[in-house]
C-alpha cells in the first residue's frame, strides 16, 4: 500500500480521516502522500511505516492503544470513532505540548469492516497489475499445501504467502495487506470453524485458483456431519468468480454436489488429472499431469506430503508455471518438524493441531521412517462432538495395526485410544505429566511422535525434554 496516500487509504478501508498527516520539526512523522507499509494489530509489534488497526476484543478495544500507536512511529490508526477523536485531540497538542506525535487518523465504527475492505481494494490493485490469489483450504494438510505451493512457484515468480496462523478473517486481511506491490503471486490459507467462514475469506480475497486438500472429521462438534463440512469448506468453489480454477481430491463424493461447469476444475489423486506416477529410490518424484510427466525431487518423503505436492503442482500449472528440479520447503511450525535428541533419539513435532485424519497420516509416518522403536504421545483431538470416543478408539486400533511399540495418551478423550491398542500403553493428565514420563521411558534410537489437537499444548514435551532443530 505504500504508493496509496492517506486519502484513498481513507476511502478502500470506507473510513473518514480526522488527520492526514503533517511534518513537525523538520521531520516528518507520517506523511499524507505515501501509504502504509503494512497494517498490524497489536499496537506492540507497530514499526515505522505501519498502519495500526484496532479491533475490539471480548474484553479490550485495541482502540485504547492508537496513541502508543503512533509514538512508536506508525503511519496512522485506524480504530473507533471515540478513539479516532481522542488520539486526534492529543496529537493536535503536538509533542512538545504533551500531546503524541502525529499521523494519520483514521475513524471507522466497525475496523474490522473496514481492515478487510482495504484489504479487497489492495489485492484488486494487486490483479490489476497482474498479480494471481491463490486461496487453500482443507480438513488437514492446508498449511503444509500453502508452505509446498510457495516453495514451487517462488523461483519463477515473485511470491507471497500468509505467515503461520494468519488464515482468518483477521489473519488473512493482514497477510494480504503485507504482500508487496512487486507480488506475481499471493498464496493464503484459509481456515475456518463454522458456516461462513471460508465464504467471507472468498469474498476478501477473491482467489484466481482455489484449493481444497481434503474433507474430513474436522469441527464435527461443530458442523455435525461429513456433508456440513465439505458444504463450508465448498463456499471456496461457491464465491469463485466465473472462469477460475478450482483444484480438487478427485472423486470426492462430498464435493461432487458443490463443482460448478464454469470453473476450470483440476483434480489430484490418483487416476486424476494430476497424479503420482514413480517415487524413484534417490527420492525424486515422477507426477503425470494430463499428458505432460513433470520430474521434482523434493526435501520431503512423507505420503501425506506427496499427496499435498499433488494438490500444490495443480495449482502451480493452473498458474501457468510449470514445476521441475529439486524442491525444498521450510514447513510452518510444528508440523511434522523432526528433532534431535540426546542419544539419537528423534521427536517428531507434530503438535499444531489434531484430527482423525491428520493422526493416521502422521501415524503412517512413524510407522514408516523409524528405524528403531516407535512411540507415540498422543493427545485429544477436539471438536469431534458425541463421535469422539469412537474415533479416538479408531486411532488406537490404527497405531497397533501400523505396529507402534508404546502408547503415551494425554487427555480424557485420547485415553480411549488405549482400550483398542494391545501394547504397552500409559494415560497421563498434561503435556507436563508426558514429558516427565518420556524421560523414564525413552531409549537410544527411539524415534517418538507427539501430536494433539492445539488446546492440548503437547508443544511443551519437546521444549521440556530441550530437543534441538536438526538444522
Amino acid at each position: 500500500m505504500r504508493e496509496w496516500d492517506a486519502v484513498r487509504v481513507a476511502s478502500a478501508a470506507g473510513a473518514r480521516a480526522l488527520a492526514a498527516g503533517r511534518r513537525e520539526a523538520g521531520r516528518r512523522e507520517a506523511d499524507s502522500a505515501t501509504g502504509p507499509l503494512r497494517a498490524v494489530i497489536d499496537s506492540r509489534a507497530v514499526e515505522p511505516g505501519d498502519l495500526f488497526v484496532g479491533l475490539r476484543g471480548e474484553r479490550t478495544d485495541g482502540g485504547e492503544h492508537a496513541a502508543d500507536a503512533l509514538r512508536a512511529g506508525a503511519w496512522g490508526v485506524l480504530v473507533s470513532p471515540e478513539h479516532a477523536e481522542a488520539v486526534h485531540a492529543a496529537s493536535g497538542q503536538g509533542e512538545r505540548g504533551g500531546g503524541i506525535a502525529s499521523g494519520v487518523v483514521l475513524a471507522h465504527s466497525d475496523p474490522l469492516v473496514a481492515l478487510q475492505a482495504l484489504a479487497l481494494a489492495w489485492r484488486r490493485e494487486l490483479g490489476a497489475a497482474g498479480a494471481k490469489v491463490v486461496g487453500i483450504t482443507g480438513s488437514t494438510g492446508k498449511t503444509s499445501t500453502k508452505d509446498i505451493l510457495a516453495a514451487l512457484v517462488s523461483g519463477q515468480r515473485r511470491t507471497v504467502s500468509s505467515p503461520q496462523n494468519y488464515n482468518t478473517e483477521i489473519g488473512l486481511p493482514l497477510a494480504l495487506l503485507a504482500a508487496p506491490a512487486q507480488t506475481e503471486v499471493l498464496v493464503l490459507e484459509m481456515a475456518m470453524r463454522g458456516t461462513g467462514q471460508i465464504a467471507e475469506l472468498t469474498a476478501i480475497a477473491e482467489p484466481d485458483v482455489g484449493v481444497i486438500v481434503n474433507v474430513g472429521p474436522v469441527h464435527l462438534e461443530l458442523l455435525g456431519s461429513l456433508e456440513a463440512i465439505a458444504a463450508a469448506k465448498a463456499e471456496l468453489i461457491a464465491g469463485m468468480t466465473a472462469g477460475s480454477t478450482a483444484v480438487v481430491p478427485v472423486d470426492d463424493p462430498l464435493l461432487a454436489p458443490h463443482l460448478r461447469t464454469d470453473l476450470k476444475t483440476i483434480t489430484f489423486g490418483e487416476r486424476a488429472d494430476v497424479s503420482l506416477a514413480q517415487v524413484l529410490s534417490d527420492g525424486r518424484v515422477l507426477i503425470q499431469a494430463r499428458g505432460r510427466e513433470f520430474e521434482l525431487q523434493p526435501s520431503f518423503s512423507q505420503a501425506h506430503n506427496l499427496r499435498n505436492l499433488l494438490a500444490a503442482v495443480a495449482a502451480s500449472l493452473a498458474l501457468g508455471v510449470d514445476p521441475h528440479g529439486p524442491l525444498h520447503v521450510r514447513f510452518s511450525a510444528l508440523r511434522g518438524e523432526r528433532l534431535e535428541l540426546a542419544d539419537g533419539v528423534i521427536l517428531i513435532n507434530d503438535c499444531y493441531n489434531a484430527n482423525p485424519m491428520s493422526m493416521r497420516a502422521a501415524i503412517d509416518d512413524l510407522a514408516g521412517t523409524a528405524p528403531a522403536r516407535r512411540l507415540a504421545v498422543l493427545g485429544d483431538m477436539l471438536e469431534l462432538g458425541p463421535e469422539a470416543p469412537r474415533l479416538h478408539r479408531e486411532i488406537g486400533l490404527y497405531a497397533a495395526e501400523r505396529g507402534l511399540d508404546l502408547l503415551v495418551t494425554v487427555g480424557p478423550q485420547a485415553a480411549e485410544m488405549r482400550t483398542e491398542f494391545e501394547g504397552e500403553s500409559y494415560a497421563v493428565a498434561d503435556a507436563e505429566a508426558a514429558a516427565e514420563l518420556l524421560r523414564t521411558l525413552l531409549a537410544a534410537g527411539d524415534t517418538v511422535l507427539v501430536k494433539g489437537s492445539r488446546g492440548v499444548g503437547l508443544e511443551r514435551v519437546a521444549e521440556s525434554l530441550g530437543a534441538a532443530g536438526e538444522g
